[in-house]
């Protein structure tokens, strides 16, 4: 019956670039995972910017296409040749601009970069809007504030996610969540909020620039929308074997907000998700608007338009990984062979017998700066007490407190100052793949119960690729929350975990520390 779905293009590819991941998953029609394929990327630094370089970006699609094509072969003995739609997804923000014959004007500036602070403050102000430093829009005005010469050839600005579909499609378009990531969207019209647009054009009408704002922005799709088809050019690069057919329908491009949001059921208003990988971010869909502008949490949609409250952090695992690949270091020196998994298995399973506190161990995960801590540059530290118990339980539980005790500084905000009401919270991202460890110490820390789908270590990759379906099976009408609950998630089990009464005031205390402890990061950061 798979197989016959996969001949028929009854399927449904999602491929998501990640920060250190790119994924690819197809799904049948019901929702069920059919094969997918990985690819590990890494961003650089180049010149004081974190980037991907276009090669990387192309051989990362090739290579994660390939090895879920490999996967299907082996699988179902069939080469993969059609599919019946495609979604493309990616991180979100970011800078990638184009001039009118589509040369790349600046290596692709990606969310990570904590250089905007002038621009982020200036259009917050000037726009009346919170406006983080990753947005696309205050890395364009940082360029202009810098002065820098190829902004005057801006044709085109797009999102990682975007310029993949471009590729693929030679459509200009992304989804309203992506888009919202861009630049503020009036959530009553799925669009760019005009009268923004016009507040950002009378900034620069001075400065002889031949483009507008919208211009140079890609077209707004919400969820369900056509979004282009694939190419002759785009079959060719995303499968240079030709096995691929052109024509194959896209939905909107969107980013890992909206994907994070379609892969937890987390679309209809008081419900939540918490994304865990490389970053972190909590998004919590609103019933109504927060009462005044926060610089700490972000606005954005879900990719059917509804506002958004977004606490992000640009630190989650990166530090974990590092820890573990030391342990499997030492490991390795003394003849052992223990595979990554099993590594990462033990040390979330220890971090569980550790005290509740932590022993007196604070670890700060900030390999980049933490604007939500008031960080522009971060700098990996633990520090612990004379008295500390320093063991590997204590240690492995005081880096996952780490990994959201940034987090917890923005769910204060709207969970005690705005008093916004969350009836499920969901998780998903790599942080979750170890079952109930860090979904229980969320809970704990939050003060708000955590679940989790079979699908969560699938993640983004898994929920564009609902969001493909979507727009190629939804009836006439049919609302994306409706779709999801209904035929998606109606089958789907849901292990919950509760706040542990002990485990919350260990967190609290620890969380104490690692506030006092701030003075100490930012001076190491800045030195």
């Amino acid at each position: 019956m798979k197989k016959d779905r996969l001949l028929r293009g009854e399927t449904s590819l999602g491929i998501e670039f990640g920060s250190t991941r790119i994924k690819a998953v197809l799904l049948d029609d019901d929702g069920n995972l059919l094969a997918s394929g990985n690819h590990e990327w890494e961003n650089t630094l180049d010149n004081g910017l974190w980037t991907y370089s276009d090669e990387a970006i192309r051989n990362g699609l090739r290579s994660a296409y390939a090895a879920l094509k490999t996967d299907v072969k082996a699988r179902y003995g069939v080469t993969l040749t059609t599919v019946g739609v495609i979604g493309i997804s990616a991180m979100m923000h970011g800078y990638l601009a184009f001039d009118a014959s589509d040369n790349l004007l600046a290596p692709f500036r990606t969310w990570r970069n904590t250089n905007t602070g002038e621009a982020a403050e200036k259009l917050s102000k000037e726009l009346d809007f919170n406006i983080p430093l990753r947005w696309s829009v205050a890395h364009l005005e940082q360029t202009i504030l810098n002065g820098e010469a190829h902004v005057k050839d801006i044709a085109f600005l797009t999102t990682l996610a975007g310029y993949i579909h471009y590729l693929l499609t030679g459509e200009k378009v992304l989804g309203v969540g992506d888009a919202s990531g861009m630049f503020p969207i009036d959530s009553e019209k799925n669009d760019y909020d005009q009268k923004r647009v016009d507040k950002f054009n009378a900034l620069h009408i001075n400065d002889g620039f031949k483009w507008d704002l919208r211009g140079i922005l890609p077209k707004v799709l919400a969820a369900g929308d056509a979004a282009g088809r694939l190419t002759e050019s785009g079959a060719r690069l995303i499968d240079p074997a030709g096995d691929l057919k052109a024509g194959v329908p896209f939905c909107p491009p969107e980013g890992d907000a909206g994907t994070g949001m379609t892969a937890t059921d987390s679309i209809a208003a008081r419900t939540g998700n918490i994304s865990a990988g490389t970053s972190v971010f909590a998004m919590l869909v609103l019933e109504h608007p927060l009462s005044k502008v926060y610089p700490e949490i972000d606005m954005v949609t879900t990719p059917d338009g509804k506002p958004v409250a977004m606490v992000h952090c640009n630190n989650c695992t990166s530090d974990i990984d590092a820890w573990v690949r030391l342990f499997g270091e030492v490991l390795r020196i003394f003849g052992a062979s223990v595979k990554k998994g099993e590594l990462y298995d033990a040390f979330y399973a220890y971090a569980m017998h550790g005290e509740s506190d932590c022993g007196g161990v604070v670890s700060y995960n900030l390999l980049a700066g933490e604007p939500l801590l008031g960080l522009e540059t971060g700098a990996p530290m633990v520090y612990r007490s004379p008295d500390a118990k320093f063991d590997f339980a204590n240690v492995s539980r005081s880096l996952l407190f780490s990994s959201f005790a940034a987090l917890r500084v923005g769910m204060e905000i709207l969970t005690e100052k705005e008093n916004v009401k969350i009836d499920k919270l969901l998780g998903h991202g790599g942080l979750f793949k170890t079952e109930k460890v860090a979904q229980s110490l969320i809970a704990s820390a939050l003060g708000i119960p955590v679940s989790v789908m079979p699908s969560a270590s699938e993640g983004g990759a898994w929920g564009i690729a609902i969001l493909a379906q979507y727009s190629r099976l939804r009836n006439k009408g049919e609302t994306l929350d409706a779709y999801l609950e209904n035929r998606v998630f109606s089958k789907i089990a849901v292990k919950t975990e509760h706040p542990v009464a002990s485990d919350a005031r260990g967190f609290n205390k620890y969380f104490e520390e690692y506030l006092r402890g701030l003075s100490a990061e930012k001076a190491l950061a800045e030195n």
